[in-house]
This record gives structure tokens, C-alpha cells and sequence, in this order.
């Protein structure tokens, strides 16, 4: 019982971590039809400018000042970079995004080294939240659930209800009647592109406090990152959402189980012979765990190429 609720709530935790890196790559997509590989480094440089902010203003100020400080890198990007080849196709932007994330990883190795630096929760977070079955709950793992709840919330409500919203999404279907009518596209695509690194930058100001703020950190989520929106559905933020909650949940309850298939085939009496021919029938659910959000990609592609909730062509 122990093992299943701890695994519960960090397997949440887990999952809204992802939705909160991988909301603003969603939104950058559905918005602009960019597949940003270099967004899970702007999550990265939002952990270390946390961090380095942090050091001389505080946690709550760093948490504010840094997401700003990665939306002006990104609309730096967007303006001086993406744009200069999003003529070309999405080919030459994958090669410059891709780039720019090996630039990032060796600036960050540059400056802070390549060992993790000791970006500490701040001590009115530091405390247990309360305890369930003898199980506590830290506070910390409750704001980082209330941000990517938060961020969920205004994004849902500002892409479906406001003004904004409705230009934002005319914008990529119908750029010429946007313009028509006065808007200036190219500005909101660099919005657009700003905000979705400012969400990647406070994902990475939140969870650098509480995972380990490395130079691999961007790698590590990196493709599961990209799993999530597949999953989801290319530019759904509900599919986001579920993915990323499914993607965390069974991932961190699979990494404790030690079952096998040929523990599987036991009540049929199988157990024998299927472990002396070993190979598939010996490997353990928790060696996939790795695995997982690429199996669950596989299926989810070939029951529904869309995505869970992407639109069909």
C-alpha cells in the first residue's frame, strides 16, 4: 500500500513536471508549426538562471526574473534566427533548434561546470506538507502540482476564450487575413515563441529546485518531452496534459516491479516452461521502464496517428 501511494504521488509530480516543460513546445507548435529541439535546453537554462538569480534576490524573485530572462532569449531566436528559415521548411529549423540546443549544453558546461550546482528549495517550501499513512508529503511536490495546474488553467482559458487567443490561432491558418485586418503576424509569432520559452524557463526555476539542476538535465527529458506531445497530439494542450499525467504515472509505478511474463503465465501453469526458454520472457517491467513512454508512443500512434487528442488531417 506504501509502495503504490508513494509511487502515486511522485508519479503525479513526475507527470505535471512534464506537462509544465512540454506546454510551452505545444504551444509554440499549435500556434507556429515549429518543432523546437532546442526547448528542453531553454528548461535547462531557466534551472541555472534560477539558480544564479536565486543567489542574490531570493528564490520568489529568481522565479520571476528568470522565465523573463528565457522569453528574451527566445524571441531573440525567434526574430533574429527561426525566422531568417522558416521559408525554407521545417527541415532547416530542426537543424537550427538542434544547434542551438548543443550551444546552450556547452555554454552552461562552460560557465557552471559539469557537475550539478545546489539549487536548494526555499526553506518556507522546506517543510513536509502532511502526512498520509505514514507517508509524508513534502510541500514542495504540492507547488510544483499548483504551478503546472496554474499554467494549465491560463493557457486553456486564454487560447479558448480570449481575443488574444483567436488572433494567435487565425494567425498560423490564415496569415494573409490576419494581416488583412491589421495584425501584425510576425509579431505574434515572436510572442508566441517568447511565451513558449518563458513556461519552458519557469518549469525549469520550479523543478531545478527539486531535481537535480545539471547539465544533462535537458537531456533527460529531452525526448520523453517530445513523447508527450506525440502522444498528446501535435498542438493539444488537454492531450499535453493527459499524456504527460499517463506518461509519469505509469512510469514511476513500473520502475519498483520486478514481473516478468513468465511470472505472468504462472496461473496457467507456464511459469516453467516459459523460463527455461527465457530471452522476452525473463525481462522484468521495471527494465522498460526507460522504455515505456516509447512503447506507449508506438501504440498510441498506431491506434490513433493523431495523437489522443490532435486533430485528424
Amino acid at each position: 500500500m506504501t509502495y503504490l501511494l508513494t509511487s502515486l504521488v511522485n508519479g503525479l509530480v513526475f507527470g505535471l513536471l512534464l506537462f509544465m516543460v512540454s506546454a510551452g513546445l505545444t504551444l509554440i507548435f499549435g500556434m507556429m508549426g515549429v518543432l523546437n529541439f532546442a526547448h528542453s535546453s531553454l528548461y535547462m537554462l531557466g534551472a541555472y538562471l534560477g539558480y544564479s538569480i536565486g543567489r542574490w534576490t531570493g528564490f520568489w524573485t529568481a522565479l520571476l526574473l528568470a522565465p523573463l530572462a528565457v522569453a528574451l532569449l527566445g524571441a531573440s531566436i525567434e526574430r533574429f534566427m527561426l525566422r531568417r528559415v522558416h521559408r525554407h521548411g521545417h527541415a532547416q529549423e530542426l537543424l537550427l533548434t538542434f544547434g542551438l540546443a548543443l550551444i546552450i549544453h556547452e555554454i552552461v558546461k562552460l560557465v557552471y561546470g559539469p557537475y550539478p550546482v545546489e539549487y536548494t528549495i526555499p526553506t518556507e517550501l522546506a517543510r513536509t506538507a502532511f502526512n498520509v499513512n505514514g507517508l509524508n508529503i513534502p510541500l514542495y511536490r504540492l507547488f510544483i502540482g499548483a504551478v503546472a495546474v496554474s499554467m494549465f488553467v491560463s493557457l486553456f482559458l486564454m487560447m479558448k476564450y480570449t481575443r488574444v487567443g483567436l488572433i494567435v490561432r487565425a494567425a498560423l491558418s490564415q496569415p494573409l487575413m490576419v494581416e488583412s485586418l491589421g495584425h501584425n503576424v510576425g509579431f505574434i509569432f515572436l510572442l508566441v515563441f517568447a511565451i513558449g520559452a518563458a513556461l519552458a524557463g519557469l518549469a525549469g526555476a520550479v523543478a531545478g529546485a527539486f531535481y537535480p539542476t545539471g547539465p544533462n538535465m535537458a537531456e533527460d527529458l529531452g525526448s520523453i518531452v517530445f513523447v508527450v506531445v506525440v502522444v498528446g497530439g501535435l498542438g493539444s494542450l488537454e492531450g499535453a496534459l493527459v499524456a504527460s499525467l499517463a506518461i509519469g504515472l505509469l512510469t514511476t509505478l513500473t520502475v519498483g516491479l520486478d514481473w516478468t511474463l513468465a511470472g505472468a503465465l504462472a496461473p496457467l501453469g507456464l511459469s516453467g516452461w516459459a523460463a527455461s526458454i527465457g530471452g522476452p520472457f525473463s525481462i522484468t517491467l521495471s527494465s522498460l521502464t526507460g522504455s515505456l513512454p516509447f512503447i506507449i508512443m508506438l501504440f498510441v500512434l498506431l491506434v490513433r496517428p493523431a495523437g489522443l487528442m490532435g486533430e485528424r488531417a
